[in-house]
């Protein structure tokens, strides 16, 4: 076995045992790296500091201060801010930009003693689907089984295709509207959206505030606990931080959900659902009940709303967070003619440095903020908002502890498929996600079976709020209910 395919839990044990270094397994990682150019996946690779982390770490779990994550080869979405690392966030605006600071979710990861093998492809701020607004091309998801090379999801494509592809142990992402859930069903791992406020965001290139948050992208459920483990912290720094205790997630996979309810919201049986979506959905239903747990049929009234509310208020403070980029303190700067003042300076770089994507949401966003348009767009998404969440809240005070969904609403679709299309189409692709971002609740999305041409396909678990290690123990049983061993046939 190659040391780069362990899971973080495998590796873990084998460096505390010394049947390995840190040294040896990121080594593994690079060389698999190396290898992997033709999927396009990592937007800064850091191989000189992975090897000085990795040096570090094998001291440290020799002198027996070793966390979990010790020595453990990391990649990290380039949307968090890495000290003397150029951060783009998958934006030709920001080119050239290194921080001077390090982001808390990633100083938390470093602390623990993980290693930093690169920057890894985003759609352009975190604004995407299918990982094809990133700046520097297309990441490719690695599982291809026809000449389609395949869209890996978005906006974490490159983290959940470099998990998939066993470049890295574990990867960090950021979800806004399901960009670790859907990308992660995509590529056949896991990946888990904590609650609102559970992770920093403060180092985190802003999308939507109200909205982002971090989480683990690995390759089985153990590992995601690991991961969320190091990663969750109070952070003064961070208003939207909660300060709360980080329980020991990994602790509470018991395998046990015996007489647990579980929800089945007749909302998310959309009209043209594909019949392998639903057949899937039936059988995570009978995992669970299998296991023990009770099936609950529920009733989420103002799902039909989600979406639509979703694609205003993230615009809507998506145009306001990028208002910072214009030339003056940081990233591109475009050049101007004789004459030209301020504002064409303004005009010009926003123009060169932003892509289609985010053009379009930042004049939607700055439409539905407008003077004439405020309450009829914004304020009307934002009470849909509380409506929506009151729904949860509701569904949970009457005894139900997870809600089991689709994750998404198709496999993987193929490169280029959704370019000249209606971009509402690619919205779509969120219509099982959203609603949790929109809630602050925790989801997670676990691979389950494989569709008819053989791409992978996940299930979405939704928890209670601050509930993730309950939520993981149920997706735990969801994943040894199914039994998903398949891994993408290396073809790059």
């Amino acid at each position: 076995m190659s040391l780069n395919t362990l899971k973080i839990s495998e590796a873990r044990d084998a460096l505390r045992r010394g049947d390995v270094t840190s040294v040896e397994l990121t080594q593994a990682c690079l060389s698999a790296i190396d290898g992997a150019g033709a999927l396009n996946l990592w937007s800064t690779p850091t191989p000189e500091l992975a090897q000085a982390q990795a040096v570090a770490a094998d001291a440290r779990i020799k002198a027996g201060d070793a966390p979990d994550l010790c020595g453990i080869p990391m990649g990290v979405k380039d949307i968090f801010a890495t000290k003397g690392v150029a951060t783009q966030a998958g934006s030709n605006i920001l080119a050239g930009f290194k921080p001077e600071y390090e982001s808390t979710v990633t100083q938390n990861l470093w602390d623990a003693g993980a290693v930093m093998l690169g920057k890894l492809s985003m759609d352009e701020f975190a604004m995407g689907s299918s990982n094809e607004t990133a700046c520097g091309g297309a990441a490719v998801n690695p599982w291809k089984v026809d000449e389609f090379q395949r869209a890996p999801g978005g906006s974490s494509g490159g983290s959940a295709a470099a998990v998939a592809a066993d470049l890295c142990l574990g990867a960090t992402g950021t979800d806004t509207g399901g960009s670790i859930r859907q990308p992660a069903a995509f590529t056949g791992i896991t990946g888990i959206k904590p609650t609102y406020g559970r992770c920093s965001r403060w180092g985190i290139v802003a999308y939507a505030s109200s909205l982002d948050q971090a989480g683990p992208m690995t390759k089985d459920v153990r590992d995601a606990a690991i991961m969320l483990n190091a990663m969750c912290s109070y952070d003064p720094k961070d208003s939207t931080s909660a300060d709360f205790a980080v329980p020991d997630f990994e602790a509470a996979l018991t395998g046990d959900i015996r007489g647990k309810k579980i929800g089945i919201p007749k909302e998310y049986r959309i009209d043209g659902m594909p019949d392998e979506i639903a057949a899937l959905w039936d059988d995570g239903i009978a995992m669970m009940r299998d296991a023990g747990a009770e099936i609950v049929d529920i009733s989420l009234p103002h799902t039909k709303y989600a979406l639509p509310a979703y694609y205003v208020i993230a615009p809507a403070e998506a145009s306001s967070n990028l208002a910072r980029y214009d030339g003056v303190r940081f990233g591109h700067r475009a050049s101007l003619a004789k004459g030209e003042g301020i504002d064409d300076m303004y005009a010009k770089t926003r123009a060169e440095g932003f892509g289609p994507e985010v053009q379009r949401r930042v004049m939607i966003g700055t439409y539905v903020l407008s003077a004439g348009f405020y309450d009829a767009y914004y304020n009307k998404a934002r009470k849909v908002r509380a409506l929506i969440k009151r729904d949860f809240d509701q569904v949970f005070a009457d005894g139900i502890d997870a809600i089991l969904t689709p994750a998404t609403p198709s496999s993987a679709f193929a490169l280029g498929e959704m370019k000249d299309a209606d971009p509402v189409k690619m919205y779509l692709n969120d219509v099982f996600t959203v609603t949790l971002n929109l809630a602050g609740l925790p989801g997670v999305s676990v691979p389950v079976g494989l569709d008819k041409k053989g791409l992978p396909l996940g299930l979405q678990l939704i928890g209670r709020p601050w509930e993730e290690g309950a939520l993981l123990n149920q997706a735990l049983v969801l994943e040894q209910a199914a039994g998903f061993t398949h891994k993408p046939q290396k073809w790059w």
